[in-house]
């Protein structure tokens, strides 16, 4: 069977015959299983996929399919979905099944998509690397020993291996951008609150975000025309009106793009995605676009202020997981104390353990105005500078990552260079902007390099088309 890299593709093909439903997940189901050796996925609903398939080739035959009829995907283990296991990449959420299914996914499932499975993450999506799971490290299929990226590195290598269309992983600081600029494909952050957070797993609440990873911006469009929109369940999402991403992806006209020179000049980029970044830029000006290089004072303050913002918020959303009412408990306390000591000691990974002590600590007295207080104004100004960028340009062009994938267990013993692979994704967060990462090329040694574009708040739409745009006529293939 063809590997597929659009929705549009399959469709055609199930329209003339060529393919049915129930043949597109069993080619699935076969790659998921040759590719075990990548720990993708925690766990594989064939049962279910083959079952939903058969239906929803009959709904094609009668002409009442949905418009996601043929679209085989997965979710990041951070996603409530009815009946199945949620552990979030940890053991403290061991045996817990969901009791109802979050609202992306289930609008995906009322379009006649079809879920085949669950990916393996980061614990609680704490991570740039996926080595902090409970279910072993992911591996990059473009690479041997090399690390997807994290924490949606399940789902990007879903995507990237053919065992799926698409996936839905979740963007805290760059979680979804980081691994699609490692693997190869298209990764793609909406504005906050532009899609509804009911049924994702918290990390850290003010700056998650339901993310997209898929093969072609068109798909990217549809899925989160779908996904978008208010909900009921969610106070934070928004009322905005959602275009019609997936009927206005073409670009028109000259776009006026701003670049950080301080970026390519970080001490910690690779010199083969500098020089890449600085093609596209020598590109879109050849193709008429604007390219003004500016400096972006606040990029040294990114990493520390997301840093401590959301292990604040960690500290306070994992309080939730004690022992008590579901999930892991310690066969070894013997009063309520211990229960609770032991319980959150033994459940969780070192990761989170060490971003619960540090946002307990910035919260604690006396500490809570010199950290926390002061990151949460750092934050509006980094909002503030970035938002006036946008008064004379339509978008801003940098690389995703400083470098391409690195290899497993190779930064671990420092955590800053861990934290470091997010200096180039946080700054969209902090500002709740959409942002999306595109393929750029490859390395020397073949590994995938990503470019990341930011629009204006509630812009996707443009961001989409100017994405499409790049992606056909400028970026490195």
């Amino acid at each position: 069977m063809n590997t597929y890299d659009s929705l549009s593709r399959i469709q055609s093909d199930i329209d003339s015959g060529k393919i049915d439903c129930v043949g597109l997940v069993n080619h699935y189901l076969s790659n998921i299983n040759k590719n075990k050796h990548l720990n993708a996925l925690t766990a594989v609903y064939a049962d279910d996929a083959l079952s939903t398939a058969a239906t929803v080739q009959q709904k094609i035959k009668d002409g009442t399919a949905g418009r996601l009829a043929g679209m085989v995907f997965t979710i990041k283990d951070v996603y409530c979905h009815e009946g199945h296991e949620l552990q979030c990449g940890s053991k403290i959420l061991e045996g817990f099944e969901s009791q109802f299914t979050a609202t992306c996914v289930q609008r995906l499932l009322d379009e006649d998509a079809i879920l085949i499975g669950r990916n393996n993450c980061d614990e609680f999506a704490m991570g740039s690397s996926n080595e902090n799971s409970v279910f072993g490290p992911t591996i990059n299929g473009s690479g041997e020993n090399r690390v997807p990226g994290g924490s949606s590195g399940g789902s990007a290598v879903a995507v990237q291996a053919d065992m799926c269309l698409v996936s839905i992983g979740s963007d805290t600081g760059g979680s979804v951008r980081q691994p699609a600029a490692y693997c190869g494909i298209v990764g793609f952050k909406p504005n906050y609150g532009r899609i509804s957070r009911h049924g994702l797993s918290a990390y850290a609440s003010s700056f998650d975000c339901v993310g997209i990873l898929a093969h072609s911006i068109d798909d990217t469009a549809l899925t989160l025309e779908i996904m978008a929109g208010a909900d009921e369940y969610d106070t934070t999402v928004s009322h905005t009106n959602v275009p019609s991403y997936s009927k206005k992806t073409e670009w028109n006209g000259n776009a006026k793009i701003a670049c950080f020179d301080n970026t390519l000049s970080h001490e910690g980029i690779d010199e083969e995605i500098k020089v890449a970044t600085s093609h596209a830029y020598d590109k879109l000006q050849d193709l008429g676009h604007s390219v003004d290089h500016l400096g972006f004072d606040y990029l040294d303050h990114v990493l520390p202020t997301y840093y401590i913002l959301t292990t604040a918020e960690a500290s306070t959303n994992l309080s939730r997981y004690d022992g008590v009412r579901y999930g892991y408990r310690t066969d070894n306390a013997h009063d309520l104390e211990s229960m609770y000591k032991k319980s959150r000691s033994e459940g969780f990974g070192d990761e989170v353990k060490k971003r619960i002590l540090l946002g307990t600590y910035v919260l604690s007295e006396g500490f809570y105005d010199a950290y926390f207080t002061k990151a949460q104004k750092v934050r509006r100004l980094i909002r503030d500078e970035t938002k006036k960028i946008f008064d004379n340009h339509d978008f801003i062009v940098l690389p995703t990552a400083p470098t391409t994938a690195f290899e497993l267990n190779s930064h671990n013993r420092d955590p800053l260079e861990m934290y470091l692979e997010d200096i180039f994704t946080v700054q969209a967060s902090l500002a709740g902007l959409p942002a999306i990462s595109l393929p750029n090329g490859k390395d020397k040694n073949g590994m995938p390099i990503g470019i990341q574009v930011i629009a204006n708040t509630f812009e996707e739409e443009k961001l989409l088309s100017f994405s499409k745009y790049l992606v056909d006529h400028v970026l490195a293939k």
